[in-house]
């Protein structure tokens, strides 16, 4: 009699195992369908980004590195460190070679030359999934007055109502043919700062840039 309960008791433990085991594969293949979903989602969503911002990046750089003698430009590439199916988990090497220059790491660019490898980099990344303001920060600080002209006129070409250019700057060059220009000032009396907003568009036949806010004064 013992026997046979202790067999009860054992089959009862093995259905009760069977069906624990059955319940955990059911959810463990739920859960690797799901994180496939993810893991493909998650690849197209990041191969989709990048071949767009791989194609830009190489136009975006041409068209600040251009000049009249320079007409073809610089050359700029994205390219992943490792080949895996888990690109976005990998490192991303940006190069930029300036007109006439030979390959170099980043790092041994001149500051110049890095801003305008960055702002190729923003611009392009900025057009997969545009808003519509741009905010841009004193970042002509680094650049010559001819790498200015060419920021301002890649500005004044992708401007637009759907675009507008917010730019503080302390360079006339970037900020002389803008739309708007607001000053920030300080105010001693009361000891605050104030903006003062200048309206220069009615000095143009057509507006050249969005609203453009500039100047700081020291």
């Amino acid at each position: 009699m013992r026997a046979i309960e202790r067999l009860e008791v054992v089959e009862a433990r093995l259905k009760a195992t069977q069906r624990d085991y059955d319940e955990s594969k059911v959810a463990y293949e739920a859960a690797k369908d799901t994180f496939d979903e993810v893991k493909t989602k998650r690849f197209e969503l990041f191969d989709k980004a990048f071949v767009h911002i791989r194609e830009q990046i190489s136009h975006v750089y041409k068209d600040l590195t251009r000049s009249e003698q320079y007409p073809l430009g610089g050359q700029a590439y994205l390219d992943i460190e490792e080949d895996t199916d888990k690109p976005y988990l990998s490192g991303i090497k940006y190069h930029a070679m300036p007109p006439l220059k030979r390959f170099r790491d980043m790092e041994h660019l001149s500051g110049g030359e890095k801003t305008i490898a960055a702002l190729a980099l923003l611009f392009a990344i900025h057009s997969y999934q545009p808003s519509p303001f741009f905010v841009l920060d004193e970042v002509d600080a680094a650049l010559d007055n001819a790498n200015v002209d060419k920021i301002k006129n890649y500005i004044r070409e992708h401007a637009g109502p759907g675009m507008q250019f917010i730019v503080i700057s302390l360079k006339t060059g970037l900020f002389q043919d803008s739309e708007s220009l607001v000053g920030v000032y300080r105010d001693q009396e009361v000891n605050s700062s104030r903006t003062l907003t200048l309206d220069v568009s009615s000095s143009y036949a057509t507006p050249i840039f969005g609203p453009f806010i500039i100047p700081r004064t020291n």
